[in-house]
């Protein structure tokens, strides 16, 4: 029996080489390489997708596209996403053997001859990076030889437009970005991944084309465009998307024509679909725990109005329904002091533009901050030009809107002076802008005594001003009065007539209402929504004491009994909530203050801010808020005997006569007796000559028109002057022609003192 024969072995290093062989030809049946590239490595965002073929082929998708001598011929749904099999046959052969192949495909190569011998002289060539054969991609400028696989291209920093005709550009030809004309050398972060990133361009680094200072790394956009694609990919500062993407596909990005890998997953947003039902009070008085919830009972659930992601039961937050807001403890103090912070520092803007102005011009900006346009630096000028104005020249511009001939007639009682200005200022035929005649029907005084018959406007405007101070429509004492809420005058629409009569005093030079409280002109100045009343604010006793009863409450049980006695008036405040701590009892205050002085009042206040607008006054408010407080805010300074004499010019006689002497003395007598007025001794006070003179007691910003003068009344050989006269309609004070200062004193004081009507100013 014949012996098995044994093989011989190969030696031992042919033996390693037989198993490497055999590992090589398995991994190559289990991950293919790419025909192009002749590799295996499968990273889509560098070479595109790869993928073995039903015809044995196995390819990158940019290897695919990129190739210079192939088209796609076949429909979408042909082939190899449109490229024939046979093609990419051709292509392979071309690329990679024989000469007389590539001549076979005419029309693959320019029909120009040198362009031609070009042409086949490179698909001879080998990849000029990895020294193998294949290269199926050349460079697009055509007296450039360079051919060379897309990985070695990647590698090699060569640039890929991924439109168009799809061109190719080695190393030495690829299209550039110009570094910035300004450039201040500092370095920046990336718009995507926001590392640091020096901004010079380069393979690495893309600049924006449409921001400003606004830089990118290649892979961090290259990935961004393949998560967006074509309908979302945008530059993530300003949102441009047709210019961020010209110039992204110039240099080299690929941008896939796909819906947003976010709007490709299914269910993604599911989870934004589920309601959150639980009940996270701090005491859960349900029964059946805290995820039961009742729709339409004292157990159904309200989220917190700001984050959503909390929630209670209606019966465990004394809650009325679910159409009331409730905030979460977490919320409610983030939104307390951001709200608080951000009223102060609108306040601190408005109030110092010219601070506010000065530092947005020496901040540096950063590339998410751009800085300030031009626009808003006009405003900003603007803002800083309106402070530096004077409320004279102010009103003068204001007053210059009025028309001297177009006059307007209003007849009045001083008895009913509010009903007969409603009447006459309602009528078509008026208009804020003619010069306005008083006349009063119940005038009955004779002219040689105190006011005379004539356009008594000063005395009009101060009594609607009295009127006002004294009326249904605001309330608090005396020099701090806000608005009330009166359904009688809402409804007649009084609020709105009140805030154009103070309008058109103002602009045509009667007094100013010198009452509101410094809650009220904050509205008016600065709105109502930045504001905070105080306690002085609220007049109703009451309501006081209710306040005040929180407000005092020293123990968190002493709180949450103060708020249960004033439930009904809290809830009807809108201000009805659980109390967790102590220091809820500081922003429960606020809110009853705010809606108590600002809230209730909203209705009427919006129609006096209405009238205010009449004649651009409550615009120049908002302008020069802090030139506007004094006038609107405070009484008017008190009168001096210095200040009262400057009012009044003196008509003395011409030099050289007589009557020239006399004056004078009486002049003299006149600045003693202001002197007197001024110590206490006289009868007779500033404000009651000022009113015997111009009808009004109080000097008005702009001076009178026409400004008061001095004139004297010289005896006769018929008439004998002892008193003095006044006339309103020209601002004009007559003195008597007294031999003696007491006589002149004795004078004046009975005139004055016992002229009708100047005690109701």
């Amino acid at each position: 029996m014949r012996k098995p024969v044994r093989r011989k072995l190969p030696k031992s290093g042919a033996a390693i080489d037989f198993a490497t062989n055999v590992k090589q030809k398995l991994e190559q049946r289990q991950n293919p390489s790419c025909v192009f590239c002749r590799r295996n490595d499968d990273c889509p965002e560098k070479y595109g997708e790869k993928k073995t073929y039903d015809n044995g082929i196995t390819l990158h998708y940019y290897c695919l596209i990129m190739s210079s001598g192939l088209y796609q011929r076949g429909k979408e749904n042909e082939g190899i996403y449109g490229f024939l099999a046979a093609d990419i046959r051709k292509e392979i052969r071309r690329a990679s053997r024989m000469l007389q192949e590539a001549m076979s495909c005419s029309v693959l190569l320019p029909v120009n001859q040198t362009d031609r011998r070009d042409a086949l002289h490179r698909s001879k060539e080998k990849c000029r990076v990895c020294k193998k054969r294949g290269a199926s991609i050349g460079c697009a400028i055509a007296k450039c030889p360079k051919s060379f696989h897309f990985p070695c291209g990647v590698e090699n920093q060569c640039i890929f437009q991924f439109t168009g005709q799809f061109a190719s550009y080695c190393w030495e030809h690829r299209p550039v970005q110009k570094l910035p004309s300004i450039w201040s050398g500092s370095s920046y972060t990336c718009a995507v991944c926001l590392e640091s990133i020096d901004p010079i361009p380069s393979y690495d680094i893309l600049k924006s084309p449409c921001c400003k200072n606004t830089w990118f790394h290649r892979q961090c956009v290259q990935y961004q465009a393949l998560s967006a694609g074509v309908f979302f990919f945008k530059c993530t500062i300003c949102s441009n998307k047709d210019e961020f993407q010209k110039e992204m596909l110039r240099m080299g990005i690929h941008i896939p024509e796909k819906d947003a890998s976010w709007e490709l997953e299914e269910n993604a947003f599911q989870e934004l679909l589920h309601r959150y039902q639980r009940c996270d009070a701090r005491r859960c008085l349900c029964k059946n725990g805290r995820e039961y919830a009742e729709p339409d009972s004292k157990w159904d659930i309200v989220l917190c109005k700001y984050c959503g992601s909390s929630g209670t039961h209606l019966a465990c937050s004394l809650l009325a329904s679910c159409m009331e807001n409730w905030e979460c403890p977490e919320c409610r103090d983030i939104v307390y002091k951001s709200e608080k912070l951000r009223k102060r520092r609108l306040r601190e803007d408005i109030k110092s533009p010219k601070r506010k102005f000065a530092d947005n011009q020496e901040s540096l900006h950063s590339p998410k901050c751009p800085r300030l346009s031009s626009e808003t630096r006009k405003e900003c000028k603007k803002r800083q030009i309106f402070t530096s104005r004077s409320l004279t020249d102010i009103l003068k511009d204001l007053r210059s809107q009025i028309k001297l001939n177009v006059i307007s007639r209003i007849n009045v009682d001083r008895t009913n002076v509010w009903e007969g200005a409603l009447r006459e200022m309602r009528r078509k035929t008026f208009s804020p802008t003619s010069t306005i005649c008083v006349q009063f029907s119940d005038d009955t005084r004779k002219p040689p005594v105190a006011v005379d018959l004539g356009n008594p406007c000063h005395e009009f405007f101060c009594l609607l001003m009295h009127h006002l101070e004294n009326s249904v429509l605001f309330e608090g004492s005396t020099t701090s009065k806000n608005m009330t809420l009166n359904s009688r005058a809402l409804r007649w629409d009084w609020y709105y007539e009140a805030g154009r009569m103070i309008a058109i005093s103002i602009v045509h030079g009667g007094p100013s209402p010198n009452f509101f409280s410094t809650t009220l002109f904050n509205c008016l100045a600065y709105g109502p929504e930045v504001t905070e009343p105080t306690m002085e604010d609220v007049t109703h006793f009451e309501v006081t004491q209710k306040i005040k009863k929180i407000k005092e409450s020293s123990s968190l049980e002493e709180l949450k009994l103060s708020v249960n006695e004033n439930a009904d008036y809290l809830s009807v405040a809108g201000c009805l909530r659980p109390i967790w701590s102590l220091d809820d009892k500081e922003m429960l205050v606020k809110d009853v203050l705010t809606f108590h002085v600002i809230s209730r009042v909203r209705s009427p206040f919006e129609r006096f801010r209405e009238g205010l607008k009449v004649l651009g006054v409550l615009e120049n408010i908002q302008k020069y808020p802090e030139v506007f407080a004094e006038l609107l805010c405070y009484k008017p300074q008190k009168l001096t005997a210095e200040t009262f004499g400057k009012l009044f010019s003196i008509n003395f006689s011409p030099d050289g006569s007589n009557r020239r002497i006399a004056e004078s003395r009486v002049i003299g007598f006149w600045r003693d007796y202001l002197a007197d007025v001024e110590d206490g001794t006289t009868k007779a006070s500033f404000e009651e000559i000022l009113t015997f003179a111009t009808g009004t007691n109080v000097s008005p910003v702009i001076s009178f028109l026409p400004g008061p003068s001095i004139k004297f009344l010289h005896n006769d050989g018929i008439i004998q002057y002892r008193f003095p006269t006044g006339q309103t309609c020209l601002n004009c004070l007559k003195l008597p022609m007294s031999k003696t200062y007491e006589e002149f004193k004795e004078c004046v004081d009975f005139a004055i003192c016992n002229t009708p009507g100047l005690k109701r100013m």
